[in-house]
């Protein structure tokens, strides 16, 4: 079986949903899945993915160690929006550097991808996607023989997001052979054929839709975008595991 979500509106479904024997891989292309793979392989210990600003502070207090990363309306939470404190980071990949992030731990909580993983509770396993690491991703599918895959697109507030769907498509794609004698879903083949449309030059693709658009506008943060449409920039795969933390998942 082979199905993808696209909108934030299909989280609650899920959380009703039968998905113990369903691996989920989650993308949120831009930027919080692409900025989790990246602050894994630059040697951060974990990731605490959390839906709310207040639970992010509430981990902060009790475990003062940690990092606190996150955006809204994409620009990185301050203290105007927590009531004490401002985050340490915001939702760009380039601000998780290995001299900001090896050995440490962060709580994160972003407008939508964050909101995504944590609907995924139920699943089987639950890994991080991105163009970043999609070879990694298909590879430990293969070797895991998974039969039942459900990718699921974070969005943008309650909408589609076009960059998740183009990365959702180019996972399906990959494990195209892996899932064409069982179930595909008419989700995945519509997820396939636009990144088909669109791989020969993923910028141009994202370049019209409203995240990419957005952040293309803002200097500080432009360069996000080319930056998260790298293919197999690293070699690592992602789980969310059972304790809710995001950690490199052991070759």
């Amino acid at each position: 079986m082979l199905d993808v979500t696209f909108t934030p509106a299909e989280f609650t479904a899920l959380r009703q949903r039968d998905i113990s024997q369903t691996v989920c891989v989650v993308f949120d292309v831009l930027r919080a899945t692409s900025s989790m793979v990246t602050a894994l392989a630059n040697g951060a210990h974990e990731i605490i993915p959390v839906c709310e600003v207040a639970e992010a502070v509430a981990l902060r207090q009790a475990r003062p160690d940690l990092l606190l990363a996150g955006e809204r309306d994409g620009v990185r939470i301050l203290r105007a929006q927590t009531g004490s404190v401002d985050f340490d980071l915001g939702n760009s990949p380039r601000e998780f550097t290995r001299e900001r992030v090896a050995g440490r731990s962060i709580a994160m909580t972003t407008t939508n991808g964050t909101r995504a993983l944590q609907a995924c509770r139920g699943a089987r396993r639950v890994l991080v996607g991105s163009f970043l690491n999609l070879g990694a991703v298909v590879g430990w599918l293969a070797r895991e023989r998974v039969e039942r895959l459900l990718v699921v697109c974070s969005g943008t507030h309650e909408e589609a997001a076009y960059e998740d769907v183009l990365g959702t498509g180019a996972l399906c794609d990959a494990v195209w052979e892996q899932f064409s004698a069982g179930h595909v879903a008419d989700s995945a083949q519509v997820a396939r054929e636009i990144y088909r449309r669109g791989a020969a030059d993923l910028l141009s693709a994202v370049a019209a839709a409203n995240n990419a658009r957005r952040l293309l506008a803002l200097p500080d943060l432009r360069d996000d975008v080319a930056l998260c449409l790298q293919r197999d920039a690293f070699n690592l795969v992602a789980e969310m595991t059972a304790d809710g933390a995001v950690r490199v998942l052991a070759p």
